[in-house]
This record gives structure tokens, sequence and C-alpha cells, in this order.
């Protein structure tokens, strides 16, 4: 299997620092994207052998701890089957996997302010039905996640906990259509996340973040918490520029690829 280099990364803004650890979580993003990208595609046909970890490796200039956390992702996935001692082989995919919402939805190759237009109402009304339905138990998932995400600095760390906000919110909403939809569109959101929480210039002062918005569920004020959502969500038109109208796909890409550039080059 052969996987030609990305272009170079363009329209990502200024992306903050990135350390050894966040380094090892955006090369796993990256590997994993691309396999996962390939093996769908039919790039790489059911039934066929992955290289080795050291070939792995070797290929996209990683260390075998890497491709192997890709590699268990893959086969959570069920896109790979690993056998001990023979290799990763590529698995036939049932209609249900082959067609799921996320692939659907990528093949309509959705933009930024798409997703973003559809995020909005979704989780405007899941947050006022959350401040209405949360248990304890609930706040106690929102508070985790955004202590979580206040003090981490590893970008992929900030991006998951961002997710398990929302998601936190999604369960408290009582309403499992609702989260099964956020769900569906979970993974273009993590990539957005990855963006918004490694560029400071979508950091704005004054714009309600997840301690504002946790604030008012916790305060049982609908109308706030409602607004403080929206306001959360608008942030993205306000700051991403022309990656708006850009596939999410390629922008997640193009700012990974530049993060990894800018520690690769701080060395």
């Amino acid at each position: 299997m052969q996987s030609s280099a990305h272009p170079a990364p363009q329209g990502s803004a200024h992306p903050g620092p990135v350390g050894d650890s966040a380094q090892r979580g955006l090369l796993t993003e990256r590997i994993a994207r691309r396999l996962e990208h390939d093996i769908r595609s039919g790039a790489i046909e059911v039934g066929a052998k992955l290289p080795s970890e050291r070939e792995l490796a070797a290929q996209f200039g990683s260390s075998r701890n890497v491709v192997r956390e890709v590699l268990r992702r893959l086969e959570a996935q069920h896109l790979i089957e690993v056998a001990p001692g023979r290799g990763s082989f590529v698995r036939e995919q049932g209609a249900g996997e082959a067609r799921g919402y996320d692939a659907l939805y990528r093949a309509g190759r959705p933009t930024v302010r798409q997703l973003i237009e559809a995020r909005l109402p979704l989780e405007i009304e899941m947050v006022r039905l959350a401040t209405r339905h949360a248990t304890d138990e609930d706040l106690a998932a929102m508070r985790a996640a955004r202590d979580t995400l206040e003090s981490a600095t590893d970008v992929v760390v900030k991006a998951r906990a961002d997710m398990d906000f929302h998601d936190a919110v999604a369960v408290a909403s009582k309403n499992p259509v609702l989260r099964i939809m956020l769900s569906s569109i979970s993974g273009m959101m993590f990539e957005m996340m990855l963006r918004s929480n490694s560029d400071p210039s979508i950091g704005e002062p004054g714009v309600p973040h997840h301690p504002e918005i946790f604030e008012a569920i916790e305060a049982r004020d609908e109308d706030l918490a409602g607004e403080r959502m929206r306001e959360h969500l608008m942030l993205g038109l306000r700051t991403y520029g022309a990656d708006l109208d850009v596939q999410v796909d390629t922008m997640a890409r193009n700012h990974i690829e530049a993060l990894l550039g800018q520690a690769q080059g701080r060395r």
C-alpha cells in the first residue's frame, strides 16, 4: 500500500504551541484518518494485509506505539481484524457499517459553515432540555468534562473533553433521539474541536464558553443556557474566516498538518 503525502496546509490561522504529548495525539489522528479514509474508499481492498507496525511507523514518521494505538482504533471501528502472528487485515464492511451516518455526511462534502448551521438548532434545543431535566449525576459529568477541558494542555485531550461536555448535555436532555443525532455528527464535531482548542484566534474574549454554559444549566435558566450555547456555536462563523466554506475533512487535515509542522520546526 502506498500513501501519497498530503499537500502543504493552507488556511489554518496561527495555531498555538504543541508539546510532545500533543504531537503524539495529533500523529495518531493523522494516521488513523488516512488509513480509515483509504479503507472506506476502497483504496485498500477488503482482505488486504496492512503493512507491519514497523513499516507503518516508517511510512508515517511515527513510533510503533502510535501505530499500535491507530490499529486498536481501527479494530474497534470494525475496519480491520488483527490476527496474532499474522498481521492486520481489512474487514468486509456490512451495509450498516458502510452506510453509517458519518460516511453519508462526508459523502456530501459538508463545509464548516454547514456543520455549524446544523449544530445550532440541535444543540440549542438540547441545552434547553438539559437545563430542565439534568440530574445531579448529569451535572457531575458536565463539570468533569469542563474541568478537564479547562486544565488540559494536550490539544487532543482538550478536544475529547470538549466532545464529552457536549455529549453530557445531550444525555441530560433525556431525549435519546437528540443524543443519537448529535452522535451521528460527532466525528466532524471532533475535527472542528481540534481546531477550536488549538487556534488562539478562536478564543474570542467575552464569548460564552463551557463554564458559562454550565453555569446557566446549573442555575436552571433555560433562556440563558440557550443563548450562551448559541453564542458559543456562532463564534465559529466569526473566527473561521476562509475555512468556513472549506470541507470539514480538509480543514481538519490542514490544521493537524500545521500543528505537526510547527512542533517539528521547534525541535
